[in-house]
């Protein structure tokens, strides 16, 4: 048998060994909009009533350091694509939804195909930002900075001719039509 301080002693011993080996569990310090992280800079954070939000772990979106272009089209003109959202969390699925499209119709160098295929600090996991994420980029750009006064596309199809973007010297949001309007393009991941 173990006395009580030899017991302490063995925990404490366990505990350090942990601790220098990087095997210890973990929890994640809060971040904050601005913070270099995950391959990028903190964007937004997700607030309650964002889906995805939960009030026991940070979650949000990164955004690339960088934008991926400084003007190309959207694509797809004359086709809803049709299935893509406005809201937080819609990117993802939109740049998928609208990539398989692309693809399928043989349709290549657009602006989601260019987050689906960036692979930035050892993630692969980019994707076009929804409307409204695009916006956050837009009211925390100045902390993510690298951003120009020019428009952003967004992954929110508005119909079959047209697109959702994003002024990003007033921060007017507007849509455009998908391929004669050229727009830049920045990446996010969520965390």
């Amino acid at each position: 048998m173990f006395s009580k301080k030899s017991f302490v002693t063995v925990c404490i011993v366990i505990l350090a060994a942990l601790l220098i080996t990087g095997c210890a569990p973990t929890t994640p310090m809060p971040v904050a909009i601005g913070d270099s992280y995950g391959g990028g800079i903190v964007a937004y954070i997700l607030q309650s009533g964002d889906t995805g939000y939960d009030a026991n772990v940070q979650h949000g979106l990164i955004a690339a350091t960088a934008d991926q272009s400084t003007g190309i089209q959207w694509g797809s003109y004359g086709n809803l694509i049709g299935g893509t959202e406005t809201g937080i969390g819609a990117g993802q699925s939109n740049t998928t939804t609208i990539v398989t499209w692309l693809d399928s119709h043989s349709e290549t160098g657009r602006a989601a195909q260019l987050c689906n295929d960036l692979i930035v600090g050892g993630y692969n996991d980019w994707f076009l930002p929804s409307k409204d994420e695009l916006d956050k980029l837009y009211i925390n750009k100045v902390a993510i900075g690298g951003f120009a006064d020019y428009g952003y596309w967004s992954s929110s199809e508005y119909d079959a001719y047209s697109a959702w973007y994003q002024y990003f010297y007033d921060g007017v949001q507007d849509y455009s039509i998908k391929t004669s309007h050229t727009a830049r393009v920045r990446a996010v991941r969520v965390f």
